[in-house]
């Protein structure tokens, strides 16, 4: 139990740091923080298997992500080919990056950020461990309950940043606020599906490439959308 606490604190510190005191150091707070639940799994005993990155499971996980991951693309296309759903790619933080810029956050800041930190302290050791005290589904509806919370810091410019949901919500407080919890709500149903990835395949693999291809192809075609011929 004193394990799964201290990676509790240990996510709510780098959430902070993240967020709130040094947002430019956000790629090395998530591969440091990464490393600290590594030791996490260590002290606690955890094995490869029991973090979903056995050999034996690698196989039937790269199967599956490599479908997942070509089906996010599709469907990202196809929502972004349609003019009634193409306003919903208009994203002011991903649409004034520049090429350069772009490439470093498809290419570093997603998969050594946000996916390998939020996978293998998510899906991974707090899983892992939650698991190993209640069960498969305490301890998906804990680690995705905590996955919808370490959204609320990051969500609360999405109403300035998107929109879509600037359309939805407005900017008014209350607006904001029911868009914050939207945002909870909606990556803590997210992380559930994720951890039912992670416990059906028995890999971390499916959960990596399908959270990798969500994030990365949305960057590229919110980046896309803003200079898509026609674009409101």
């Amino acid at each position: 139990m004193r394990m799964l606490l201290l990676a509790v604190l240990v996510l709510v510190a780098a959430n902070a740091v993240n967020n709130q005191l040094a947002p430019g150091l956000y790629v090395p707070v998530c591969v440091t923080t990464a490393a600290l639940f590594l030791l996490i799994a260590r002290r606690s005993g955890l094995t490869a298997d029991d973090l979903g990155l056995g050999r034996d499971s690698a196989r039937r996980g790269l199967r599956w992500g490599l479908l997942l991951a070509a089906a996010v693309v599709a469907v990202y296309a196809a929502g972004l080919a349609a003019p009634f759903t193409r306003g919903a790619f208009h994203d002011e933080r991903a649409a004034g990056l520049t090429a350069g810029e772009l490439v470093y956050r498809v290419l570093v800041r997603v998969p050594l950020g946000t996916v390998l930190l939020e996978e293998f302290a998510f899906r991974g050791v707090l899983w892992a461990l939650a698991e190993r005290r209640w069960g498969p589904l305490r301890a998906t509806v804990l680690s995705s309950a905590l996955f919808g919370l370490w959204h609320v810091l990051p969500s609360r410019g999405l109403t300035r940043a998107n929109t879509a949901a600037e359309a939805l919500f407005g900017t008014a407080p209350a607006g904001v606020a029911l868009a914050v919890t939207t945002a909870v709500v909606g990556t803590a149903l997210a992380g559930a599906v994720l951890c039912e990835l992670r416990r059906r395949s028995g890999s971390l693999i499916p959960p990596i490439a399908l959270h990798y291809a969500l994030n990365s192809t949305g960057y590229v075609l919110a980046w896309s959308a803003g200079r898509w011929r026609g674009f409101p």
